[in-house]
């Protein structure tokens, strides 16, 4: 009996073990985007034939008599063709300002930008042992589940493709790595055409073979239609390498080739590479369908690639064949809009894309996973449901199908809007609704409702009275027309005892919608009459829109209304309200913004948006649940009743501050009692200039803008408390109590001030700086660590106030270092008031520009403390709250300092950590300065927006709210553009025909269903059997061995 046992349990543990094993071949898409030297793209505002175009730039720099440029030739089959672009190269650097100025002068020119290169990374995974390969039970199991199948089956394309639908009369691009001349899979390629600078068209890297054979390979693993007509372009080279000019004149020619859709799996961070951008809108206003991957870089929110994340393209995430959303694709919102603003929905939609099968280089098969697999998908899905409507195909353009793909989506439960989008393709439902789709406007979200998990983070935090306004940027489709407009001013509608007069609406929006989409930013605040009230507010908001040119060249107007459902809770108290600064976030692609942990190779730009929705989403729950509520912050801190919240938390802060923010946060502080938190990173200029950007192309001058955080103007900041940051650039592990911390690239605190009473830590780490300096690639273990102060507590005092205040303007301007490797003086043509480097810090010595707080200072000093001051807390790290690149999370730290910020409580911990006398006897050392170089003037909110200081606060127009009326009905339902009726015969026949089998289908999905419903009860009976009959046997045997004893 015993030996049975342990035969029993060794097969059930066996049979554990082979169920786990699968084959999973991954595929990891990363991008670098580089900057050409001394090349530039010159932006046309029409086209013209090569000959106009090099007349207007040549006639131009020779009235000004320049020379050493130079127009680059483009031997492609796009040079028949008009054009509104040039490749300028110049030859010398001491000209290029002058060369750039002149040409921008050129009436027709548009702009002039710098040329860009990417190269794209395919990294394969394949997590299968070998041996387990063989093992037939595992691989006999798996070929029972979805995972087996084509993804074609578990569409069910075949039922479009037994109604005669397999894509004929479909032009589909493919914009990727080319496609092997012959290929046994395709049997209707159209054209290969080569955009790069290398001689062949054969794909040498094989992935744009597998995304061909996903949309229209009609053998062995088969695509989705394989009738459609294959135009390839082969833009990136066999090592992966591709420029932002083969994409223009492939775009180009995509337009004279009149193709219907567009695949591009492919995607990067700069959604600022203006002539790409302008160009893809261009592909749309002439009804090109664009299908995009919308990244790799999941599970983290706000890493949505480009183009996939603009609202004229179809932006595809990933899922597996289980219907859980894959953990590798990007999740929303949208970060072009932020600081001022918020992030569109997207992904539009989600679809199969972990381990899909598709066409191999020459010949067979194999799977791969990525969002470049979804979308392929998708784009073949497009092609079946054109093909399926081709009696309709003057009404099929970007916006419509966008429209039947996203209202025949299934939401996947458990998933919110910037994970899944509008849900899991739907093919047969989305061909139902193209078949009877009439063209008509619809906004995306089509409600906001703050009650559904669905929408968080709406529903995440009530709106309460007080609170800063929260934004819902709204994306608008027009299958009506290219181009429209709102009319008029969008109107706020409260239902009949709904609440909605608790509401405060405004919104904004573009002059023009074009092409096909465009957007409407809502604002929504709880007014005063809401301090009491908890409960639901609802109502409409109503905009009027014109369709411009459409039907019979009319113009038509469309009545839209926007439902709203609103969560309204009585203002929470001081001490549990949270103000998060983004508006000193800065990120790439405007400049060069580092990473901020500097151990991290594989990402060297913060392309991220810093944001409580984003990178910083763990945190924000976690303060969530913790009972806090948090409010963001979009403007100067000039703009704010800081009286309203009890914390404000800055985190690697990138942006400079305006004078008048440094006073007026002085005085929040000792006059309001707001306390501030800090969670700086790393800034060190020999550092900085050792990271200059890797890729061998880029000039010394693409050294980073800042360091991980803005130190310099931290230090400023802070300077009216006594608090600065060094240029120490620390790493490495240590413990606070019995919290094991990671310290990832962080800066050391400099200077603190000198009570007893307050606190300060240290802990040995590593120099990581000086390791970078020295070009240490493995780091020694047993080098000596630094003992560094990295976390500090103060309670400000009045009588600290007065020393502070009389040093701040007694002190010396801080000293600029002057960077010895500057390859141009651009900084030293600029006013004063714009440089940074020039432009020593003054602050406001005028007495009549001082707040209130500070202009009656003897007033202040003569108060009796009453321990109404804010509190101050700094540490030198943000990493352990950025799920970016996170290693170990202090959440519970930023919870403990919280307390102290808000109570003034000081955890028993922290204060047995307190080391500040030991600390407060180290050498203090010189602070960090800016750097000379830098470029943060081109493209900071603030040193940009000096002059304009009456603009910074912005207040907004809002809605009064009419009343409903109860004799009218609300159309919920958006207006459709009247249109000739196109159910035809042929097209009733075949909604018919299709209606069947969906039913069909529907049918034996519920059977199958039950029987799995059967399965499981009878699986967990036979289970609950197996393990009784094993304890009876255990007992008895337990039974007759106590009996032996006893004999």
């Amino acid at each position: 009996m015993d030996n049975f046992l342990a035969r029993f349990f060794k097969a059930l543990v066996l049979i554990i073990c082979v169920s786990l094993f699968s084959l999973s071949s991954s595929m990891k898409v990363s991008f670098q985007v580089d900057n050409i030297p001394n090349e530039f793209i010159i932006q046309y505002k029409n086209k013209y034939y090569t000959k106009a175009r090099t007349k207007y730039i040549h006639t131009k720099l020779h009235k000004s008599n320049i020379s050493n440029w130079a127009i680059l030739p483009r031997q492609n089959l796009a040079s028949s063709y008009p054009s509104d672009f040039d490749v300028l190269r110049i030859e010398s650097y001491s000209s290029l300002e002058r060369i750039l100025d002149v040409v921008n002068a050129h009436p027709a020119v548009k702009a002039v930008v710098p040329h860009r290169s990417v190269q794209r990374i395919l990294r394969w995974t394949n997590n299968t042992l070998p041996q387990r390969q063989l093992r037939g039970v595992a691989r006999k199991k798996a070929q029972s589940s979805k995972r087996s199948e084509q993804v074609t089956t578990v569409l069910h394309t075949e039922v479009l493709w037994k109604l005669g639908i397999t894509g004929k009369g479909v032009k589909v691009a493919i914009f990727d790595t080319g496609l092997t001349q012959n290929h046994p899979h395709f049997r209707n390629v159209k054209e290969r055409t080569n955009w790069t600078n290398e001689k062949s068209v054969e794909d040498g890297v094989s992935h744009g073979t597998f995304v061909a054979g996903v949309i229209a390979s009609a053998k062995e693993c088969l695509g989705f239609a394989p009738d459609s007509e294959l135009h390839i372009y082969k833009v990136f080279t066999n090592s992966q390498v591709s420029y932002t000019s083969w994409f223009l004149d492939a775009f180009n020619y995509v337009i004279y080739r009149k193709v219907n859709i567009l695949n591009l799996s492919i995607g990067g961070p700069d959604f600022m590479d203006f002539p790409f951008v302008d160009k893809v809108l261009e592909l749309s206003a002439n009804k090109i369908i664009m299908v995009s991957a919308i990244g790799n870089d999941g599970p983290l929110y706000g890493t949505l690639n480009n183009p996939g994340d603009q609202s004229d393209v179809i932006g595809v995430g990933g899922i597996n064949f289980d219907d859980k959303l894959a953990k590798f694709s990007s999740r929303g919102m949208s970060t072009w809009e932020l600081p001022f603003g918020y992030g569109r929905v997207k992904p539009d939609i989600v679809t199969y894309g972990s381990q899909v099968q598709g066409s191999d280089v020459r010949s067979g098969c194999r799977r791969l996973s990525g969002t470049s697999v979804s979308s392929p998908v998708v784009a073949g899905a497009v092609a079946l449901l054109t093909s399926g409507a081709l009696h309709k195909i003057e009404m099929i353009n970007p916006a419509a199908l966008k429209q039947v793909l996203i209202e025949g989506a299934v939401k996947l439960p458990n998933y919110n809007m910037f994970e899944q989008g509008h849900g899991k393709l739907s093919l047969l439902k989305s061909m139902q609704l193209l078949l009877k789709h009439k063209p008509k406007i619809t906004l995306i979200p089509s409600s906001l409702d703050f009650t559904s998990n669905y929408m968080w983070p709406y529903s995440s935090q009530p709106l309460f009275y007080g609170s800063m306004d929260v934004i819902v940027n709204v994306t608008i489709l027009n299958s009506i027309s290219v181009a429209s407009r709102i009319v008029g001013t969008p109107k706020w509608e409260q239902l009949a005892d709904s609440h909605g007069h608790f509401l405060n609406i405004s919104t904004s929006f573009p002059s023009m919608l074009w092409p096909w989409s465009g957007w409407m930013a809502v604002y929504i605040a709880a007014n005063k009459e809401s301090r009491n009230f908890e409960g639901i507010a609802k109502g409409n908001i109503i905009l009027s829109i014109e369709s411009i040119g459409s039907g019979k060249n009319e113009s038509h107007i469309s009545e839209i209304h926007f439902p709203i459902v609103v969560k309204i809770t009585p203002k929470p108290p001081r001490h549990k309200r949270i103000l998060w600064d983004q508006y000193h976030s800065l990120r790439y692609p405007p400049g060069y913004i580092p990473r901020d942990d500097l151990k991290v190779k594989s990402d060297p730009l913060d392309w991220r948006a810093d944001h409580i929705h984003t990178n910083f989403r763990d945190m924000y729950i976690h303060l969530r649940n913790a009972g806090y509520y948090v409010d963001v912050l979009r403007q100067p801190y000039s703009c704010f009743n800081a009286s309203e919240y009890g914390t404000l938390l800055i985190v690697d802060p990138e942006e400079e501050f305006f004078d008048d923010e440094i006073v007026s946060l002085e005085s929040y502080i000792y006059d309001t009692g707001l306390s501030i938190i800090v969670f700086a990173d790393w800034y060190n200029t020999t550092v900085m200039k050792k990271i200059k950007f890797f890729d061998e192309n880029t000039r010394q001058w693409w050294i980073p803008d800042t360091g991980g955080s803005n130190i310099p103007a931290l230090n400023d900041l802070l300077n009216p408390f006594g608090i600065s940051f060094g240029d120490f650039v620390g790493e490495g592990h240590f413990k606070l109590g019995d919290h094991s911390m990671y310290y990832a690239s962080g800066a050391s605190i400099s200077r603190f001030p000198k009570n007893p009473e307050d606190i300060l830590i240290g802990t040995n780490l590593n120099d990581q700086g000086l390791s970078i300096i020295e070009n240490v690639k493995s780091p020694d273990k047993d080098a000596k660590k630094i003992f560094v102060p990295i976390m500090g507590l103060f309670q400000t005092e009045l009588i600290t106030r007065q020393k502070n205040f009389k040093e701040q303007f007694a002190s010396k301007h801080p000293i600029v270092e002057d960077n010895d490797i500057r390859q141009n003086n651009w900084l030293d043509d600029l006013p004063s008031e714009k440089n940074p480097i020039l432009n020593n810090r003054v602050l406001l010595h005028n007495q009549q520009q001082m707040p209130k707080s500070i202009k009656h200072e003897d007033q202040h000093f003569k108060t009796q403390n009453t321990n109404q001051e804010g509190r101050i807390a700094v540490y030198g790290d943000s990493n352990c709250l950025d799920s970016t690149h996170m290693e170990k999370a202090c959440y519970w730290l930023l919870i403990t300092i919280l307390d102290f910020t808000m109570n003034s409580h000081k955890s028993k911990l922290l204060q047995n950590l307190n080391q500040f006398a030991e600390l407060s006897k180290l050498e203090s050392k010189p602070l960090p300065m800016r750097l000379a170089s830098s470029k943060l003037t081109r493209f900071s909110k603030v040193l940009n927006g000096r002059e304009n200081m009456k603009n910074r606060c912005k207040d907004l127009q809002r809605k009064r709210a009419t009343s409903y009326n109860s004799s009218e009905q609300i159309r919920i339902v958006n207006e459709t553009a009247e249109y000739e009726n196109n159910d035809i015969p042929n097209n009733l026949e075949l909604m018919g025909l299709l209606n069947t089998e969906i039913a069909r289908i529907a049918l034996n999905e519920e059977q199958i269903n039950l029987r799995s419903i059967d399965f499981n009860i009878m699986t967990s009976v036979i289970f609950m059997i197996t393990l009784s009959l094993i304890v009876i046997i255990l007992f008895i045997l337990f039974f007759k061995r106590k009996i032996v004893y006893k004999v």
